[in-house]
Protein backbone atom coordinates (compact mmCIF):
# COMPACT_ATOMS: atom_id res chain seq x y z
CA UNK A 1 0.00 0.00 0.00
CA UNK A 2 1.54 3.71 -0.66
CA UNK A 3 1.41 6.06 1.97
CA UNK A 4 -0.69 9.22 0.78
CA UNK A 5 0.41 11.06 3.74
CA UNK A 6 3.07 13.95 3.25
CA UNK A 7 6.27 13.29 4.64
CA UNK A 8 7.59 14.88 7.91
CA UNK A 9 10.62 17.16 6.66
CA UNK A 10 13.10 16.82 9.76
CA UNK A 11 10.77 15.83 12.30
CA UNK A 12 8.09 18.07 11.25
CA UNK A 13 4.84 17.95 9.81
CA UNK A 14 2.81 19.85 8.28
CA UNK A 15 -0.49 21.39 9.52
CA UNK A 16 -2.78 18.79 7.45
CA UNK A 17 -1.03 15.94 9.33
CA UNK A 18 -1.81 17.33 12.07
CA UNK A 19 -5.12 17.67 12.14
CA UNK A 20 -5.42 14.71 11.14
CA UNK A 21 -3.78 13.43 13.69
CA UNK A 22 -6.41 15.07 15.91
CA UNK A 23 -9.36 13.34 13.62
CA UNK A 24 -7.77 10.00 14.15
CA UNK A 25 -7.96 10.84 18.15
CA UNK A 26 -11.52 11.55 17.84
CA UNK A 27 -12.18 8.60 15.76
CA UNK A 28 -10.22 6.45 18.56
CA UNK A 29 -13.10 7.49 21.15
CA UNK A 30 -15.76 6.71 18.37
CA UNK A 31 -14.63 3.27 17.84
CA UNK A 32 -17.21 0.66 18.97
CA UNK A 33 -15.73 -2.20 20.64
CA UNK A 34 -15.66 -5.56 19.06
CA UNK A 35 -15.63 -3.45 15.01
CA UNK A 36 -12.38 -3.19 12.91
CA UNK A 37 -10.54 0.13 13.73
CA UNK A 38 -11.62 2.79 12.23
CA UNK A 39 -10.30 5.19 9.60
CA UNK A 40 -10.14 8.91 9.02
CA UNK A 41 -9.68 11.05 5.24
CA UNK A 42 -7.23 12.66 3.89
CA UNK A 43 -7.94 14.24 0.35
CA UNK A 44 -10.87 11.70 0.03
CA UNK A 45 -8.75 8.78 0.85
CA UNK A 46 -9.52 6.62 3.45
CA UNK A 47 -6.58 6.37 6.07
CA UNK A 48 -6.99 3.67 8.70
CA UNK A 49 -5.85 5.68 12.37
CA UNK A 50 -2.99 3.10 12.90
CA UNK A 51 -1.42 3.91 9.85
CA UNK A 52 -1.75 7.93 11.09
CA UNK A 53 -0.38 7.23 14.13
CA UNK A 54 2.24 5.25 13.11
CA UNK A 55 3.40 7.94 10.35
CA UNK A 56 3.60 10.36 12.81
CA UNK A 57 6.23 8.36 14.93
CA UNK A 58 9.19 10.63 14.32
CA UNK A 59 7.53 13.81 14.63
CA UNK A 60 9.02 16.37 16.66
CA UNK A 61 6.23 18.83 16.99
CA UNK A 62 4.81 19.88 20.67
CA UNK A 63 1.38 18.03 20.48
CA UNK A 64 -0.99 20.75 21.51
CA UNK A 65 -2.84 21.02 25.08
CA UNK A 66 -6.19 19.70 24.09
CA UNK A 67 -4.56 16.70 22.53
CA UNK A 68 -2.25 16.01 25.43
CA UNK A 69 -5.66 15.67 27.68
CA UNK A 70 -7.10 13.30 24.96
CA UNK A 71 -3.83 11.18 24.97
CA UNK A 72 -2.70 11.22 29.05
CA UNK A 73 -6.70 10.05 30.23
CA UNK A 74 -6.04 6.77 28.11
CA UNK A 75 -2.78 5.99 30.40
CA UNK A 76 -2.18 4.03 33.48
CA UNK A 77 -0.05 5.48 34.85
CA UNK A 78 0.36 8.98 35.16
CA UNK A 79 2.11 11.11 32.21
CA UNK A 80 5.30 12.73 33.14
CA UNK A 81 8.64 13.71 31.18
CA UNK A 82 12.02 15.35 31.65
CA UNK A 83 10.72 18.16 30.23
CA UNK A 84 10.28 21.34 32.43
CA UNK A 85 7.04 22.58 30.50
CA UNK A 86 6.17 18.72 30.55
CA UNK A 87 5.35 19.03 27.01
CA UNK A 88 4.63 15.50 24.78
CA UNK A 89 5.93 15.73 20.99
CA UNK A 90 3.36 13.97 18.81
CA UNK A 91 6.12 10.99 18.42
CA UNK A 92 5.29 10.37 22.42
CA UNK A 93 1.46 10.52 21.58
CA UNK A 94 1.57 8.29 18.61
CA UNK A 95 3.88 5.58 19.64
CA UNK A 96 1.22 5.68 23.00
CA UNK A 97 -2.00 5.41 20.54
CA UNK A 98 0.04 2.62 18.88
CA UNK A 99 0.02 0.70 22.11
CA UNK A 100 -3.70 0.95 22.71
CA UNK A 101 -4.74 0.51 19.30
CA UNK A 102 -2.67 -2.86 19.18
CA UNK A 103 -4.11 -3.91 22.61
CA UNK A 104 -7.61 -3.50 21.79
CA UNK A 105 -7.05 -4.87 18.19
CA UNK A 106 -5.60 -8.08 21.01
CA UNK A 107 -9.08 -7.74 22.90
CA UNK A 108 -10.94 -8.33 19.53
CA UNK A 109 -9.33 -10.98 18.04
CA UNK A 110 -8.62 -12.72 21.41
CA UNK A 111 -4.75 -12.08 21.22
CA UNK A 112 -4.55 -15.91 19.71
CA UNK A 113 -1.50 -16.90 17.07
CA UNK A 114 -3.51 -16.66 14.56
CA UNK A 115 -4.02 -13.47 15.22
CA UNK A 116 -0.67 -12.41 15.38
CA UNK A 117 -0.02 -14.47 11.74
CA UNK A 118 -2.77 -12.29 9.91
CA UNK A 119 -1.34 -9.15 11.36
CA UNK A 120 2.26 -10.63 10.14
CA UNK A 121 1.21 -11.71 6.80
CA UNK A 122 -0.97 -8.09 6.34
CA UNK A 123 2.55 -6.09 7.26
CA UNK A 124 4.39 -8.34 4.87
CA UNK A 125 2.28 -7.47 1.76
CA UNK A 126 2.35 -4.25 2.83
CA UNK A 127 5.83 -3.95 2.21
CA UNK A 128 6.06 -5.56 -0.97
Amino acid sequence: MNNLLPQLHEGHAPITLHQLFRDALEAYDDWVEGSDAPAVYYQGMPVPIGVVFDHMRNCTDILPNNMVSAVTERLTKPWTSDSPLDEMTFSTAARVMCVLIRKREMRRTGGDINAFIRRFEKRRSDRV
